[in-house]
């Protein structure tokens, strides 16, 4: 192939190369123009805007202590007891109800944790509702005074050969 040939073939090449990047550059540009000129034109499904009513129809339902069976709230698991419906209108709105059901924590440690969500997680002042709170996990989720497993019981001991 002779230089002239080669040259052309990469004139080719480039001028193909430019007609696909200005056809994308022309296509991005329309699109901004439409979006623009459009802002109602949605791209991706959006949820629904959520009011203040709706939040607290929400909280109603979720807060039905009435579902109680063998003194478990069957929709969080919480232990039923004095202020079950104060923790799950303030705990159970950020996160599972399982978050607090796997810890064990004294009063303290409790109102640390409460605390900390305040500080780094923008949980709400609870207000009055704290002590209530506080004394539901302190009495439901306390530490358990097990200190290390119990002793196995073995009924019958074999030797080994």
């Amino acid at each position: 192939m002779s230089k002239k040939e080669d040259f052309l073939q990469q004139l080719k090449t480039l001028s193909n190369s430019l007609v696909w990047l200005s056809s994308i550059i022309l296509f991005i540009g329309i699109f901004i123009l439409v979006m623009a000129l459009n802002p109602d034109i949605k791209l991706f499904k959006s949820s629904p805007e959520i009011t203040e009513a709706d939040v607290e129809k929400d909280t109603i339902v979720n807060i039905n202590s009435n579902d109680i069976k063998d003194g478990i709230h069957t929709e969080t698991g919480f232990v039923a007891g004095d202020g079950l419906d104060e923790v799950i209108g303030n705990c159970t709105n950020c996160h599972s109800a399982k978050l607090v059901t796997q810890n064990r924590m004294s009063r303290d440690g409790w109102l640390a944790t409460i605390r900390w969500m305040q500080e780094t997680q923008n949980l709400w002042d609870l207000g009055d509702q704290e002590d209530i709170i506080l004394d539901y996990l302190a009495t439901h989720y306390a530490p358990e005074d097990k200190g290390r497993r119990e002793n196995l019981i073995v009924e019958e001991w074999y030797e080994l050969k």
